[in-house]
């Protein structure tokens, strides 16, 4: 984990005094995924170590504070390059971040070290048998929902603030909507954790997955043009959609996994990651070039009456991508939850 740290630091220090496109992608979308992935994957390692009957809970404090970055970083980041300028500010992030690592990470401890130590000493046959989760069917719809999801989350999130300041809207309420959408999701991932721990997981997927849908189209689609219409669109969809994550325990527990094995839980959390990474990577291109291929439509010389024509349309074929996205995504719950029940009753 300290490698983590250091790859971190260098990420963000690195970056304040480089000048060459390259190279700042390289550290700041390569090296900082790396250390960022160093430190993420021990703390869920060790979540599964300490946490079985409220292990949802706890996966969710652990996502929620991403969101809380995320609530703080778009009020805190504007004032910072504003007064510091953008390099000065890199470094003050980076000796802060690292500071706040360095106090934190000795109390980072497993609960079973001998588990860890004695795995590599189980037989092959009979790791094999315990993969059993990896021929589930359960496990491949939700890796298939998980996709779809991913393939439609992030886009409100990149897009909100230009989306915001297409309704002639400051850059400080820019930021402060998105900061509200970071904001909910925090309240998005404590909630659906909890409620992981409680109820069927698939019935809080199929339920969050269609009014997350819902919401797109008419909130973000309908009543957006708006500025206050956009911000209760970044609040539901944060709520909603934001605590997606958070649920991962909660399917874990379906496919085959026995509550008390730490690495095959953080195996399967590492697969989910993975293929939420993919739509991460790939929705970002989709949706620009969704935006563009409506920017060169005949302009509709009126107002925006809903959220679809703002900006001349711009956003159109986007809202109804991210729509169509968590509608697919919700289509594929109902066959896990379906398979859920089916099981339940077979097993009855």
């Amino acid at each position: 984990m300290w490698l983590g740290v250091a790859c971190c630091w260098t990420s963000l220090f690195g970056a304040s005094y480089t000048t060459r496109l390259q190279l700042l992608v390289f550290l700041q979308g390569v090296l900082y995924a790396v250390g960022g992935a160093l430190l993420y994957y021990p703390c869920i390692s060790y979540m599964s170590e300490w946490f079985v009957r409220r292990r949802g809970l706890a996966n969710g404090v652990i996502f929620a504070g991403t969101a809380a970055g995320g609530l703080v970083l778009p009020l805190i980041l504007p004032l910072l390059i504003s007064s510091q300028g953008p390099s000065r500010a890199l470094r003050i992030l980076s000796i802060v971040i690292v500071s706040l690592l360095v106090l934190i990470l000795p109390l980072m401890k497993g609960r079973l070290p001998e588990l860890r130590s004695s795995r590599a000493r189980v037989p092959a046959r009979r790791r094999y048998v315990e993969k059993n989760w990896s021929r589930n069917v359960k496990f491949w719809i939700l890796l298939t929902a998980n996709t779809f999801q991913g393939f439609g989350y992030f886009v409100p999130i990149v897009w909100l603030p230009t989306f915001a300041t297409a309704l002639k809207v400051d850059a400080t309420n820019a930021s402060i909507a998105l900061a509200l959408l970071n904001g909910a999701s925090v309240i998005g991932r404590l909630s659906l954790g909890y409620l992981s721990d409680k109820f069927n997981p698939w019935s809080l997927a199929l339920s969050t997955l269609l009014f997350t849908s819902m919401s797109t189209f008419i909130l973000w689609g309908v009543l957006s043009h708006t500025f206050g219409g956009l911000v209760a669109f970044g609040v539901v969809y944060g709520l909603l959609a934001g605590g997606w994550s958070s649920l991962w325990t909660g399917f874990i527990r379906g496919v085959g996994v026995t509550q008390d094995d730490p690495i095959d839980s953080t195996t399967i959390l590492g697969y989910l990651m993975f293929s939420r990474g993919i739509g991460n990577i790939v929705s970002t291109p989709i949706s620009t070039a969704l935006s563009t291929s409506n920017s060169s439509a005949p302009e509709r010389h009126m107002d925006a009456h809903l959220g679809f024509d703002v900006d001349n349309g711009k956003y159109e074929k986007m809202i109804l991508y991210v729509g169509t996205c968590f509608a697919g995504a919700a289509v594929v719950s109902l066959m896990g939850w379906v398979r859920e029940k089916r099981h339940g009753q077979a097993g009855n």
